[in-house]
């Protein structure tokens, strides 16, 4: 166990209103319990979720705000009764840092899905009742249970997103059985999600078919990522060539868009998994009951199926394409994700630009 103080001051960036402007802040961790990490943040990724609750979207931002929720960084002191971890390793941290560790989901390591709600990893409220604040900070104190070891060659850079984009869309896969080689996925958008998805899917063995209405990301979906075959799903012919012939669909969209299209598409028995939040769904109920089809929910996933996806993207070498940006960047950072002007994921460089 190290020295360190536990109370030492944390340096981040916070929103100190629904502007969302990020600016300098300091503030104190918690003492480490006995089953504790304090993690030194190396990096963390950028998602729309920090957006949303800096600009109090949800109506229930409670500033200053920490954004951040996927988290990298290397163990500086463990609780006295941690034997899972050791100062010096790698370990990442995702959506959330608590759950009530009692009900079903809880005790199948689903924790993401916790009856009494898990703690987000920032706006939330922990069992102490102070609030939780994200990794665009110096570093971060959690519950072992809620830290993920991350393999000593896989780059902390690219693990940060596995953290909460790459989870996100492995978690509904491995549920729904997309892990079937020769079946086919479509893929709905491809952004921070969606080219994870596409990743995934090709180290599955699937035929991949990237959807989108941007023509400009057909070369980077067929050279870049090896997708299979992009159709633009605005126009009607290219979507009648290609109605029943997908097994699956992962609908990363987060802007409304038309469900039946994409309905039309699986075969009979075809699963569509939505992970993103558009305002509204809205389908025939014919789309859905002819072909017996299925619409599910999804969102992050617990912790046993973290472990399993980052020890998957290591064996296989899966590793998100990536932006590294400072802290200082932050504010354009974000800016930028709304205008969906990122390939395909920002990472804030933390341990060399908060100082």
């Amino acid at each position: 166990m190290s020295s360190l103080s536990a109370n030492e001051d944390c340096l981040g960036w916070a929103a100190r209103d629904a502007s969302g402007v990020l600016s300098p802040y300091s503030f104190n961790r918690r003492t480490v319990r006995s089953d504790d990490v304090s993690i030194k943040i190396t990096h963390c990724g950028v998602c729309y979720a920090d957006v949303a609750w800096t600009r109090n979207k949800h109506g229930d931002s409670k500033y200053p705000l920490v954004p951040g929720h996927e988290i990298v960084g290397i163990v500086q002191e463990v609780g006295s009764s941690v034997n899972r971890f050791k100062v010096g390793d790698h370990v990442g941290v995702g959506t959330y840092v608590n759950s009530c560790r009692d009900c079903e989901y809880c005790n199948d390591e689903e924790e993401i899905n916790c009856v009494k709600r898990p703690v987000l990893t920032f706006n939330g409220v922990d069992d102490d009742g102070t609030i939780t604040k994200g990794g665009y900070s110096s570093y971060i104190v959690v519950h072992d249970r809620y830290c993920f070891r991350i393999p000593d060659d896989y780059p902390l850079a690219s693990a940060a997103p596995l953290l909460c984009a790459g989870i996100t869309v492995y978690s509904p896969m491995i549920r729904h059985k997309m892990n079937q080689p020769g079946k086919s996925l479509g893929v709905i958008g491809l952004g921070g999600l969606g080219h994870m998805a596409v990743k995934f899917g090709k180290a599955f063995g699937l035929n991949v078919t990237v959807l989108s209405t941007s023509i400009s990301k057909k070369e980077e979906a067929l050279t870049l990522l090896w997708a299979d075959k992009f159709v633009i799903s605005s126009d009607q012919e290219q979507m009648k060539v290609e109605a029943k012939s997908l097994d699956f669909i992962i609908d990363t969209a987060a802007g409304d868009h038309p469900f039946d299209p994409y309905l039309s598409l699986l075969k009979t028995g075809g699963v569509l998994v939505l992970v993103a939040f558009p305002s509204e769904v809205k389908f025939h109920p014919a789309s859905l009951n002819i072909g017996m089809k299925t619409i599910s929910g999804s969102i992050t996933g617990g912790t046993k199926l973290t472990r399993e996806m980052i020890d998957f993207c290591s064996a296989h070498k899966i590793y998100p394409n990536i932006e590294v940006i400072p802290i200082h960047y932050a504010n354009e950072a974000l800016e930028r994700l709304i205008k969906r002007d990122v390939r395909y994921r920002f990472v804030i460089d933390i341990k060399n630009s908060i100082k």
